[in-house]
């Protein structure tokens, strides 16, 4: 096969800057080479086996780059480790994963020490980045081992943990191909041909979300295995984003909706200070877009903003600029590798433009629930699967997101999308962000909730409220409006823009049972 694949690439430049971490420090690709390499000496002395596993919470940057880049030449599954968790969830996933071998930053030393313990695992396999009380240097696996390339390489999987909302999360586990690491590497980077990124220098990649996302994981990994450099971000902010792109002339990157909204509300000229003339595929998924938001970023950054969905379990779809200029609001037609299928609650297919369950497939990737067959099977239609989100197909095969099931607000029998609402809320000038769900209601079952965070200077209350509720007319049928609105300061969201629905939910509904 050709030249693509991190380990060929830095064998042959190894001069390469491949990472950037947060704080500016540029790393070779053969110090970060030899360093996975050592680190592979280190763990099979330690006796570990292909088909084994690794954790590591460690922020983002090249200590959990070498760890990936370790695992997948290995034959191991890697499991970065969710640094928000506590300890005990900590330690589930790392007994959960049948971890062999445990590293923790120091940064998150407290927690990573408690998760330890409750996982049972030994403290011989606990290595730490820095200073970890009980823990081994990483030094101890490996100074003094070689920094050759391994014997007997082959190819390992990363098993990122599905964030469970319902219930414990779940392992999401891929059979190992057994190919060569390099020839797995370069077959890794069909993903991005999609989207017609190209491989090689000057490109460079810039890292905003938490690495143990998967899809952070699988850009930023792919980026890499196509010789573009990566550039990491330690806490996403508006401004430092559109600094990092000009100093680094950044050529793609990987967003959510919710960065896109708080860049848009940087002051104008904040906006027009930096060069971002570099940008080539700008690629945002993990919630859907507002129309209007996804127009003020075309409008800011050309054609260069690609949308997509897909999950964890696999995908998907694909948005060029051009395609959602046709269908405004779709989340993409089937890759090439994928289909798409629309079902109703008897599991029939729907016709074009009903909303249904979204069922996927994608040719040679199958997937368990790590330890959840009857999960696994839940899921799963005639060799599709499902992560439960509603949307419908138009004529020409797009698919554009309603909500998640979890999240349908049922109101005097009429199924209602909080998403769509969001949406709207989303455009008023004083909304910084928005959530919508259903809440308790005797008439009507469920009544219409939204819960808002200000924009910055603008006053929470009655007055505000009324103003935002008075916006909706002639956009949104009265139907569809929330019947209150709640303030409050911070949206609880994830680092990777999902919002936490369930914790703004879950007080309004203590002691009733919801329906779905």
């Amino acid at each position: 096969m050709g030249s693509l694949g991190f380990w060929r690439i830095a064998q042959a430049d190894p001069e390469w800057i491949a990472a950037v971490d947060p704080d500016g420090t540029e790393h070779r690709a053969g110090d970060v080479l030899a360093r996975a390499n050592r680190l592979v000496h280190g763990l099979r002395e330690l006796g570990l086996q292909p088909g084994d596993g690794i954790c590591g919470l460690a922020p983002n940057g090249v200590d959990g780059l070498v760890l990936y880049l370790a695992a997948l030449q290995a034959g191991w599954y890697y499991t970065p480790v969710n640094w928000h968790l506590t300890g005990p969830e900590i330690g589930y996933i790392v007994a959960d994963s049948e971890a062999k071998a445990f590293f923790v930053h120091e940064r998150y030393a407290t927690e990573g020490a408690r998760g330890a313990d409750e996982s049972g695992i030994g403290r011989d396999r606990c290595f730490a980045f820095g200073q970890v009380d009980g823990f081994r240097p990483v030094g101890d696996l490996t100074d003094g081992r070689p920094d050759t390339l391994p014997e007997n390489r082959t190819a390992g999987a990363t098993m990122h943990y599905t964030s469970g909302t319902t219930g414990r999360p779940k392992g999401v586990r891929r059979p190992l191909n057994g190919l060569d690491p390099d020839d797995s590497a370069e077959l890794m980077t069909f993903l991005l041909g999609f989207f017609g990124i190209t491989p090689g220098r000057p490109n460079v990649h810039l890292v905003t979300s938490p690495s143990y996302h998967t899809a952070v994981t699988q850009f930023g990994g792919t980026a890499l295995h196509m010789g573009h450099t990566l550039v990491y971000m330690d806490r996403w902010e508006a401004e430092e984003t559109l600094r990092l792109c000009e100093k680094y002339r950044v050529t793609n990157s990987h967003m959510v909706p919710t960065h896109f909204k708080r860049m848009l509300s940087l002051p104008d000229e904040t906006r027009r200070k930096y060069d971002l003339s570099s940008l080539r595929w700008m690629i945002h998924a993990a919630a859907p877009c507002p129309v209007p938001v996804k127009l003020q970023m075309l409008d800011w950054w050309g054609d260069v903003i690609y949308e997509y969905y897909a999950a964890t379990e696999g995908g998907g779809t694909i948005a060029t600029p051009a395609d959602w200029k046709k269908h405004p609001g779709t989340v993409g037609n089937a890759w090439p590798i994928s289909e798409i299928l629309v079902v109703d609650d008897n599991l029939d297919e729907v016709p074009t433009g009903t909303p249904g369950t979204i069922y996927m497939k994608m040719a040679g990737a199958d997937f368990e629930y790590k330890g959840d067959r009857a999960k696994t099977d839940e899921g799963r239609l005639r060799g599709y699967f499902t992560v439960g989100d509603i949307g419908y197909l138009d004529e020409d095969g797009f698919l554009f997101l309603c909500d998640r099931k979890a999240d349908l607000i049922i109101s005097g029998g009429a199924n209602i999308y909080p998403a769509e609402i969001e949406n709207e809320l989303l455009i008023h000038p004083k909304v910084a962000d928005a959530a919508v769900f259903g809440i308790p209601d005797d008439e009507w079952g469920e009544q219409i909730k939204a819960v808002v965070e200000p924009a910055p200077g603008c006053v929470p209350g009655p007055e505000l409220a009324a103003e935002i509720l008075d916006s909706l007319k002639g956009s949104l049928a009265k139907m569809k409006w929330p019947r209150s609105i709640d303030f409050i300061t911070e949206m609880p969201r994830e680092p990777n823009g999902k919002l936490l629905k369930r914790k703004l939910r879950d007080p309004y509904w203590e002691g009733r049972d919801r329906a779905i």
